[in-house]
């Protein structure tokens, strides 16, 4: 494994896990190249319990555990997982130096009633809980407490650090004008808009054509 100036690790969406796919492609091709790629768990103390302020404590323990050196993170999240990185950078100032987003989900609880509907949202507030598409792809049940803590914390965060963001124009889940308007706030961001969905299926060599020039993957860059 190559030994950089940096930790990678990279935080995974809502209703999916340390082992998505994702994840687990970048961790792949990065270990080719000598690199190791953290994979935390966000979903704790369980999906039923996730919470923002939960997620970020996981990122928390990963740096306390790992980045004893000091070493900055470099991170890469996708959908809520980059607006978790996002918030963690913002949150720990000097910590990332760099980030790739992929579809991130910033101002999700605004978002929430476009996506289950407003109805729902109502029944879930009532009743504390709404069924949803979990990690393993069956409904479960997650807290209306899931809502309450997102809306405790900056829906856009602003970060100190170099961003890219590459976005779907054809992304139902969270529509590319979210991070056109994030740019609109922070233009230093730089976003790539690509021709696919939310999970980004298509658009791999650009995700990891962005990663490589971004993150400064050795061995990777020579051959660009």
């Amino acid at each position: 494994m190559n030994k950089p100036e940096f930790h990678l690790a990279y935080l995974h969406g809502f209703a999916s896990s340390a082992r998505s796919v994702m994840g687990a492609w970048l961790a792949r091709e990065l270990e080719a190249v000598g690199y190791e790629l953290h994979l935390p768990e966000l979903n704790v103390p369980s999906f039923y319990e996730l919470t923002f302020s939960e997620a970020l404590r996981v990122m928390d323990r990963l740096d306390a555990d790992v980045a004893r050196t000091g070493r900055p993170w470099r991170l890469v999240g996708s959908s809520m997982g980059g607006y978790l990185a996002a918030r963690w950078a913002q949150l720990n100032p000097g910590r990332v130096d760099r980030l790739l987003l992929l579809a991130p989900g910033f101002d999700l609880p605004a978002r929430w009633p476009h996506l289950v509907g407003q109805k729902r949202m109502e029944r879930w507030e009532a009743q504390g809980e709404l069924k949803l598409p979990g990690p393993d792809e069956r409904m479960q049940p997650v807290s209306w407490n899931f809502i309450e803590d997102a809306r405790t914390h900056e829906p856009w965060p602003q970060v100190e650090c170099p961003v890219v963001i590459v976005h779907g124009r054809r992304d139902p889940t969270v529509p590319v004008a979210s991070s056109r308007r994030y740019v609109e706030m922070y233009p230093e961001v730089r976003l790539v808009e690509v021709e696919d969905r939310h999970q980004l299926k298509d658009s791999r060599d650009t995700i990891w054509s962005e990663m490589v020039q971004l993150f400064e993957i050795k061995g990777q860059m020579d051959r660009m």
